[in-house]
């Protein structure tokens, strides 16, 4: 084991807080440092693509959002037994420096380092700031921002690093863009990390209402509920289209690479993948989203023609058949959207961030 320096890195459970974690996880092994991850039994999920090398440190957490009346009176002793455990483990094994990247099971670990002193960062991937990650704005010594601009609570200075990826798209990055022609076209339909119902509902209807000379050319990758996936293959089937359906896609950033259109979510890791690799994209912004984040999120690849942005409050089939039919049927403007695209990714943020990490140990 490394006697190198320690930085824990504490993420919620979602796919969105643990593939950054991962990213940066990723840049500090390979620069000497032990790194430690702290997480709840929902982000132990995601966290089969860390390094071997990094220990897992399971907390108590919980979050007001889900459960019932009983479930959410315990929220407080939940947490506070997570703060007393994550103070325990800091004493015994000290970090050098500890990085949030926000949801609930962050908690124990951002509020363990502010009680012992220990330097200690965040990291925010969306446009607007998440509740946990605000609580410990003001509390932290480097707030560091994936989406930029960010809306920040006042007082509180950002640092643009931009979102970190995993290796795995870096191996994808600025992978050369295949335009649309008279050949096969992929596509690529992703709803987080979990797949999304309203794209299940509607993208297999409007590819099926596409014109004769496109939509026997498609291939399509389809990130669907589990729940959702036989209903979703049977549509491509009638409509006499090739797809893959899979609840959970481990080969995303390959399909991303290989893929003439992405149609997806616009959560913030989703999005730093779309513009690392560079590619076209039709953007479906999540409208229960916290504060509307990822239509802030979309902000920027909308503006610089990255991407077209439609609204969830506006989807159908019909209007999705539209924006995929431009898309497609135009190889120069799919390619000056990728190109756009790319311009707009940041293969660098992991290592940023591990720059801001280093800089509160120094």
């Amino acid at each position: 084991m490394s006697d190198g320096p320690l930085c824990l890195i504490a993420a919620g459970g979602t796919g969105g807080h643990m593939f950054p974690a991962q990213s940066l996880a990723e840049v500090l092994l390979a620069h000497g440092w032990r790194v430690k991850l702290s997480t709840d039994d929902r982000g132990a999920r995601y966290a089969g693509g860390f390094p071997d090398a990094v220990t897992r440190e399971v907390v108590s957490s919980a979050t007001t959002a889900r459960g019932g009346k009983l479930d959410k009176l315990i929220v407080p002793a939940r947490i506070g037994a997570g703060i007393v455990a994550a103070i325990a483990a800091m004493r015994a094994d000290r970090p050098a420096v500890v990085v949030g990247f926000g949801g609930y099971p962050t908690i124990p670990a951002m509020s363990a380092a502010f009680a012992l002193r220990i330097p200690r960062m965040i990291h925010e991937q969306n446009g607007i700031m998440g509740r946990v990650n605000s609580a410990f704005a003001r509390r932290v010594h480097k707030v560091a921002c994936g989406t930029w601009p960010t809306a920040l609570p006042p007082g509180v200075t950002g640092i643009h690093t931009g979102n970190p990826v995993r290796k795995a798209v870096l191996d994808q990055a600025g992978a050369p863009y295949a335009a649309p022609a008279d050949d096969l076209l992929n596509l690529l339909v992703i709803g987080g990390s979990q797949g999304a119902r309203v794209l299940s509902d509607v993208v297999p209807l409007a590819i099926a209402a596409l014109p004769d000379a496109l939509r026997p050319r498609l291939r399509v990758s389809h990130q669907a509920r589990a729940e959702d996936a036989a209903r979703v293959t049977e549509a491509y089937a009638q409509a006499g289209i090739r797809a893959t359906v899979q609840p959970f896609f481990d080969d995303v950033p390959q399909r991303i690479a290989q893929a003439q259109l992405v149609i997806s979510r616009a959560g913030a890791s989703s999005l730093a993948d779309i513009t690392v690799i560079g590619r076209p994209a039709i953007l479906i912004p999540f409208a229960a989203a916290t504060g509307d984040h990822q239509t802030a999120n979309a902000q920027a690849l909308s503006d610089s023609g990255a991407a077209l942005v439609l609204p969830e409050s506006m989807l159908d089939a019909e209007s999705l058949r539209r924006d995929m039919q431009e898309i497609l049927s135009d190889g120069a403007l799919a390619s000056r959207m990728a190109a756009t695209a790319l311009s707009l990714g940041r293969p660098d943020a992991a290592a940023r961030l591990a720059e801001l990490v280093t800089e509160l140990h120094q």
